[in-house]
């Protein structure tokens, strides 16, 4: 078999075998298929897409790319969380220590912010000294010394996701549901996970706009999931608007440790957290069901078990912890203003893309890899959507590097809130979870 002709069979429509599959793959990580001929394979499965066995081949091949961390070792089932990303979606910082404290392993590769979506690699190593890059094997020892490891993809685990995702963005490629399941779940694959709660968003702030695309990207990943012996509970959220009130990396780890600590709480954002840590712990087999689960995570919520959990992992990671146990020696962003509404009434709309760009533009994102990224820079938000604010209180604060940067975005995130004089009809954060045995509303 030769590239060419792997490719020739996927523009054709035609099913790849499993030695195709590996092949074409494996050159590609060996660096014997070029990336213009990877490139080329990658848009044919883009339009053409891949059959359920054909993409559990895929993930299978890309998993074996490189070292899987053996977990076996360790007691207990392994479980993780990902989510398809969104403005202000910090819920791993807290939700991976929270389920950690209460006995299930979680190994978690994490990702870096793109665009108008925040990157869990990027919070943590807003915290100083916080490192994310361990070997496998301090890898191992990590989780099983203290049951939870945050870390960022390395050369050793799916080296050809690293190599495929690089292409799949200058492509434009992303979207596929195929390549989509085969870079989320092999690396879920060789971490050690045996379960996965999976959280897809729709919405503004969100990869996919429409549920119809999240919900067919959901069923996709449960089913594949299956075939590749990983059970996956996936839940719909609702990304129009941003999660939480804080937008910015420093911004949003603050957030979490309040939260963590009981000193104050986002609703939706504690929410969510609560309902993916009881899945979770469900998953993890420590609860027999949701609701003894949802109890067992709102007591280590509330008992501080998951703050000191977080900075016994930041510290084993090399964090400077003091900013974590007093987050006011955190340096602050050199200027702030703050946005007042101009007339009386409920906030009935809060367009995450527009809050989300705008945090980017201040310099808390990146819209290429290279982009350096102001842990400091963001948005506070102080009125979310059903809120009622009166005329000159604060809608919003903008921490940037200079005065001319924040004054460059002050219109858009002004833009972002619609007030009128009625509030908006209520609209559910969590719309329903799929599991291998179908989709049920979430109440």
């Amino acid at each position: 078999m030769n590239a060419i002709e792997i490719i020739s069979r996927k523009q054709a429509g035609t099913e790849l075998s499993a030695d195709e599959i590996r092949e074409i793959v494996f050159g590609y990580t060996r660096g014997e298929v070029p990336d213009y001929q990877m490139s080329a394979f990658l848009m044919a499965v883009y339009f053409q897409g891949m059959t359920q066995r054909e993409t559990g081949d895929l993930v299978r091949t890309m998993t074996a790319s490189g070292r899987r961390a053996d977990l076996s070792n360790i007691p207990g089932r392994k479980v993780d969380k990902h989510s398809t990303g969104g403005v202000g979606d910090k819920v791993s910082l807290v939700v991976a220590p929270l389920v950690a404290s209460l006995g299930v392993p979680i190994p978690m590769i994490s990702g870096r912010g793109l665009g108008h979506t925040g990157g869990t690699l990027d919070k943590l190593e807003s915290i100083p000294g916080f490192t994310t890059t361990l070997s496998v094997a301090q890898f191992i020892r990590q989780v099983a010394d203290l049951g939870c490891a945050l870390i960022g993809q390395t050369d050793e685990i799916v080296p050809a996701d690293r190599k495929m995702y690089a292409l799949r963005d200058v492509t434009s490629t992303v979207r596929s549901l195929p390549l989509i399941a085969g870079s989320i779940l092999s690396k879920k694959l060789a971490e050690g996970a045996q379960a996965l709660m999976l959280d897809v968003k729709f919405g503004r702030g969100a990869i996919f706009d429409n549920v119809a695309e999240a919900r067919s990207l959901a069923k996709y990943l449960v089913d594949i999931g299956s075939e590749t012996g990983l059970e996956i509970t996936a839940l719909l959220t609702d990304m129009d608007q941003p999660l939480g009130y804080a937008v910015g990396n420093w911004l949003e780890v603050r957030e979490c440790l309040d939260l963590m600590r009981g000193t104050a709480a986002a609703p939706d954002l504690k929410e969510l957290c609560l309902v993916q840590a009881a899945i979770m712990l469900t998953l993890g087999e420590r609860a027999e069901n949701y609701t003894e689960g949802r109890a067992l995570a709102e007591s280590a919520l509330h008992s501080g078990s998951a703050f000191l959990k977080f900075v016994e992992i930041a510290h084993r990671q090399q964090a400077e912890v003091r900013f974590l146990e007093n987050p006011d020696l955190y340096p602050t962003a050199n200027a702030n203003r703050v946005l007042e509404a101009k007339r009386n009434g409920y906030v009935s709309d809060l367009n995450a893309l527009s809050i989300g760009q705008a945090a980017v533009s201040l310099g808390a994102g990146r819209m290429r890899k290279e982009d350096p990224v102001d842990y400091t820079a963001g948005i506070i938000l102080h009125r979310k959507r059903g809120d009622y604010a009166e005329k000159g209180q604060p809608l919003a604060t903008l921490f940037g590097a200079t005065v001319d940067r924040i004054a460059s975005v002050a219109a858009a995130v002004e833009a972002a809130f619609t007030i009128e004089d009625t509030p908006p009809a209520s609209r559910p954060l969590i719309l329903s979870r799929l599991t291998i045995n179908g989709e049920e509303n979430w109440e």
